[in-house]
Formats: structure tokens, C-alpha cells, sequence
């Protein structure tokens, strides 16, 4: 019997597992070491040369590559199904690259008005630095077709907004971005590349926070910019021509390794990158078992009469149940609910013992946030009541607790404060 010498095509956690391995790993190690030079050296001074000008493979300062960082971006393109990832040293990071190294003065975004918190202020900072930026209902695709224009170079969602949970109609939106020829961006982190798979839709680049769910374990900050290899780089008019020496599907990636990464500086440590992927190995097991946490907590939530509203995709009144349904392998552990009025919302969180009041997301921990009082608090009311955002509103991150566990430490908190 003969072995085919073809490469097998595994399952999403298999290829994870092994992705180290696909290459030579120093003395036969099972992860990629930590690498923590920040400079690398060359025995023939020719080779550094044609690294640097990019006609050889090969790391040449910390600040724009490390073989630890590599390894992790070569991981979450798997995960993505893409051409290429760059990683940066926050989500934030991520998505600023695509600002620093792709847009400029005079163009235009339309971005979906459902966004985290942080998001929305970097793109009134952009408006600042003039890039002009459209918000609007992503859930309708009109109301994305009606803001674009002819200076419009991207399209930019969260595939589940934080904190209350709209999701964009990303495939008649990819559609649409592909007929006009816009660069359709999306925000995959409340999904994950294990829940979702934007390329699906036509999406071009991805974002993740690594710092979430991909890490898991809320021990380091990272962020990833993923070209999907979809999007047809010839069309985008601020490549610069130095660039365009390489291939016209790496332009993207080439430019913004230059102009965001090294430029800008906020890069990816080493030991952070081996945390993170080192969390990666476990996403699909993880996500698995908060995505059923999360919808046994929605569906109590939402039958209690203290609650007065559940947001959460997985339950059949939310208004995108059905794209979600069709989207999604599962509902994601996002979910964010409304007391009803009389209950103070600091005094539930405070009874609650096993859900930690703190602000990070895709934790193994349940965390919840009281949404209004502190990450939109700098919003203001009027745009957080444009956002829906009510008062009472909290913001839950469910984790991978014994469910029975954490439905009662959610009910005994609300007999608590309602006795």
C-alpha cells in the first residue's frame, strides 16, 4: 500500500495543533520557541542586504518580524483561510493599521454605527485627521449602499457588536462591496475564525483582538490583520509604487508591514505571541462550550420577570436570529441584558459571585460590565441612546463554567436584589 504525498486536509483544530509543525522547529520542539533578540544577524552581509530589500526571506529587526510572531501569523491564516497576517501588539493596533496604512486625506469609510467602544473613537479621530467616516445601520444593507460614494475605499463591520449584539448583514454587504469594487472589512472577533469565516462573504481583510476569545486566557494582548485574498489590490489607488515590485495580491499586506508595523511601531512581543497561539490550540473546545453557556444563561435571563430585555443572536426574537443562524456555526458568547427598572445595577454585580465585574471579552471567566458607567460612559447619553444603549444595560462575557453553576449565580443575584 502506498502513502499519497499530497497534503492531508485536517479539521480546524488538528491544523492548529500542528501548524508549528508544518516546519523545521529548532531541537524538534512542539511550539515554536521564544524568540527574544530583537536583532537578527547574518554571516554574509549580501543576504542581510537582500532581506532588507525584500528580495530574500528572512528577519531583520524586532520591531517589523520575529520568528515567535511569524509563527503565530501563519497560524491565524490558517485560521482564516487568508493570503497573509500581520499581528500588532493590540486589537486596536490592528485596526488602526488599516487607517495609517491604507487610507488617506479626502477618502472616505462607511462603518457600521454597532461598534466597541474604542472603535468608534478612533474613527472620530480619523474624521479629525481628514478621512471621512459614514456610520450607519449595517444590519441593512441599503443603508450601507446609500452612504457610499465615489471616494469610499472600504466598508468596515463587527460581525457581532459589542455590547448589543446587532449583526450586519455581511453577505448581500460583501456582494455589494464586490460589485462596486470596494475593500470590505471585517471584524471577526466576537466570532472568531472557529464560529465564522468571512471569506465566505467576500470579505477582504479580517480583524481579530487576539486578547479575546483566540487567547483565551486573558494573559496577553495582541491584535491580527488578515488579507483573505479576495480583494483585487490592482483597483486600490494608495499603493505606493515601491510596492508594487511584489506580487499584486501581497501589495496590502507589503505596505502595511512598512507603513503601519514598522512606521508606527506597535508591535507584537515575542512572549505574548507564544502565549496566544499557545491559547489558540484550544479555541474551537473553548468556544464550543461558551457559545452553550451563553445561550442556557440567555434563554433563563430572558424568562425572568427582573429582566427587562436579553440581546443575544441565539434567541429567535432577536432581529438577525436568522442571519446569525445562517452565518454562524454558533451564537458566540457575547450577550448583554436590561434590568428592569427599580433594581440598581451595581448592587446585582455585587451579588454576583462567580461572574468577575472587569472589562476584557472571550475569556475561560465569566466577566460583566456595566456597559453605560464606564466603556461608553465617555460617549455621552445622547449617542449611547443613538447605540441603544440603556442605562442598566450589562455586558457578559460567558466562560466555560459548569452551566448549572453559573445559571444559579445569575438567578440567586437577581432574587437578591428584587427580595
Amino acid at each position: 500500500m502506498t502513502h499519497s504525498s499530497a497534503p492531508r486536509k485536517f479539521g480546524f483544530t488538528t491544523t492548529i495543533l500542528h501548524s508549528d509543525r508544518q516546519k523545521d522547529i529548532e531541537h524538534g520542539s512542539l511550539h515554536k520557541p521564544i524568540h527574544t533578540s530583537v536583532t537578527f544577524g547574518y554571516r554574509d552581509a549580501r543576504e542581510l542586504a537582500l532581506v532588507f530589500q525584500g528580495k530574500q526571506s528572512g528577519f531583520r529587526y524586532g520591531r517589523q518580524g520575529n520568528p515567535t510572531v511569524s509563527a503565530l501569523e501563519e497560524q491565524i491564516t490558517k485560521m482564516e483561510q487568508g493570503l497573509g497576517t500581520i499581528c500588532f501588539a493590540t486589537g486596536m493596533a490592528a485596526i488602526g493599521a488599516l487607517f495609517q496604512g491604507l487610507l488617506r486625506q479626502g477618502d472616505h469609510v462607511v462603518s457600521s454605527s454597532f461598534l466597541f467602544g474604542n472603535t468608534n473613537s478612533l474613527w472620530q479621530t480619523v474624521q479629525a485627521q481628514g478621512t471621512n467616516v459614514s456610520f450607519v445601520d449595517a444590519t441593512r444593507v441599503e443603508e450601507v449602499e446609500k452612504a457610499l460614494t465615489p471616494e469610499t475605499r472600504m466598508v468596515f463591520v463587527e460581525t457581532i457588536a459589542n455590547p448589543r449584539t446587532q449583526i450586519a448583514d455581511m453577505q448581500k454587504i460583501g456582494e455589494l462591496c464586490q460589485q462596486r469594487g470596494i475593500l470590505f472589512v471585517v471584524d471577526n472577533t466576537m466570532t472568531t475564525p472557529y464560529l465564522f469565516c468571512p471569506k465566505n462573504v467576500g470579505a477582504g481583510m479580517v480583524v481579530n483582538a487576539l486578547t479575546k476569545a483566540i487567547g483565551g486566557h486573558g494573559d496577553a494582548l495582541g491584535g491580527s490583520l488578515t488579507d483573505l485574498g479576495t480583494y483585487d489590490w490592482s483597483r486600490y489607488p494608495h499603493i505606493l509604487e515601491n510596492y508594487k515590485k511584489n506580487p499584486v495580491k501581497q501589495w496590502a499586506l507589503v505596505q502595511i508591514r512598512a507603513k503601519s508595523l514598522r512606521d508606527f511601531g506597535a508591535t507584537l512581543g515575542p512572549e505574548s505571541a507564544h502565549h496566544l497561539a499557545i491559547g489558540a490550540e484550544t479555541l474551537a473546545l473553548r468556544m464550543d462550550r461558551s457559545s452553550h453557556n451563553a445561550l442556557q444563561l440567555a434563554r433563563m435571563l430572558a424568562q425572568d420577570p427582573n429582566v427587562a430585555a436579553v440581546h443575544y443572536p441565539g434567541l429567535e426574537n432577536h432581529p438577525q436570529h436568522d442571519i446569525a443562524k445562517s452565518l454562524f456555526r454558533s451564537f458566540g458568547a457575547l450577550l448583554s441584558f436590561e434590568l428592569k427598572d427599580g433594581i440598581d445595577c451595581f448592587d446585582y454585580l455585587n451579588q454576583l459571585q462567580l461572574a468577575i465585574s472587569t472589562s476584557n471579552l472571550g475569556d475561560n471567566r465569566t466577566l460583566i460590565i456595566p456597559v453605560a458607567h464606564t466603556i461608553f460612559y465617555e460617549m455621552g447619553p445622547a449617542r449611547r441612546a443613538e447605540m441603544g444603549i440603556a442605562e442598566s444595560l450589562l455586558r457578559v462575557s460567558v466562560g466555560i463554567e459548569d452551566t448549572q453553576d453559573l445559571l444559579d449565580d445569575f438567578a440567586y443575584a437577581l432574587q437578591q436584589v428584587t427580595q
